[in-house]
């Protein structure tokens, strides 16, 4: 256990080393923020928004969603992962004494945090700050503040097993690109990312709520928000809990499986 914890030490300060690359990225995240509330407020405006999700509960969904976006995000690329699947020197982590799955999950553990420190606190308070309303209001309720923490604590362990699982599916096949592509786009439709389950028609929110998608991010916020109250959270966390040890289970089962049958040519 001590060997993981330095290395996630390492990759947590590597992370925290990007300052401009966090800058340029709070800034965009602030514009886009604005956007999707203004294109959000265009639709309940129209006076046709027969939706489950209210504009009030809306908006701080959007700006939860960016605050955290470098923690939900399945985008999550790693050249040197990559260039160790492409290359072979995947060989080297095998001969080292620990376990290649949780090895990268640590790595992109560590390197998501990292990424969402630098922005999240300052992107909150800008947030908040706003004029009304658009800005961020404060939580439902304290019990859904802390359900919402706890809720956002397993989706962060849940979106990083599922990172994981998508580096070791890039063993089967030749080009990462084609797989990142469609785990990525699935997953980020799915996750509320694009548009709020809420407002997906009845058929794919019901699909939807049934993956670990959704966990990532849509249930956390709609917490907070005070979209989903009382038994209806209990429920989502066990269903997360539940996902996270499929998933985990799951990445490990295929990374034994992987490790087995994978060949490094070279000298």
């Amino acid at each position: 256990m001590r060997q993981y914890l330095s290395f996630f030490k390492l990759k947590f300060a590597v992370g925290l080393q990007y300052k401009a690359a966090a800058l340029a990225g709070l800034a965009t995240q602030i514009f886009f923020g604005l956007v999707f509330i203004m294109v959000y407020m265009a639709f309940y405006n129209s006076g046709d928004a027969n939706v489950d999700i209210s504009l009030q509960e809306i908006i701080p969904y959007q700006w939860l969603s960016q605050a955290f976006l470098s923690l939900i995000w399945i985008w999550h690329k790693d050249n040197e992962i990559l260039n160790m699947i492409k290359n072979g020197n995947v060989a080297y982590e095998l001969c080292r004494p620990q376990n290649l799955y949780w090895m990268w999950y640590i790595r992109i553990l560590a390197s998501k945090l990292s990424a969402v420190l630098l922005r999240c606190v300052p992107l909150l308070i800008i947030a908040f700050l706003m004029p009304a309303p658009y800005n961020l209001t404060l939580p439902a309720s304290i019990s859904a503040f802390i359900f919402f923490v706890i809720s956002l604590i397993l989706a962060t362990l849940l979106v990083t097993a599922l990172v994981t699982l998508m580096y070791l599916l890039i063993f089967y096949s030749v080009d990462s690109k084609g797989v990142m592509g469609m785990y990525c786009g699935i997953a980020e439709i799915l996750s509320g990312q694009v548009i709020a389950i809420p407002l997906f028609p009845t058929l794919l929110r019901n699909i939807a709520v049934l993956l670990p998608f959704a966990y990532i991010s849509d249930f956390s916020f709609r917490i907070y928000s005070g979209n989903i109250v009382g038994p209806q959270i209990i429920q989502g966390l066990i269903i997360q809990i539940t996902w996270l040890f499929i998933i985990v289970i799951l990445g490990m089962i295929s990374s034994n499986k992987i490790l087995r049958r994978v060949s490094v040519q070279g000298g």
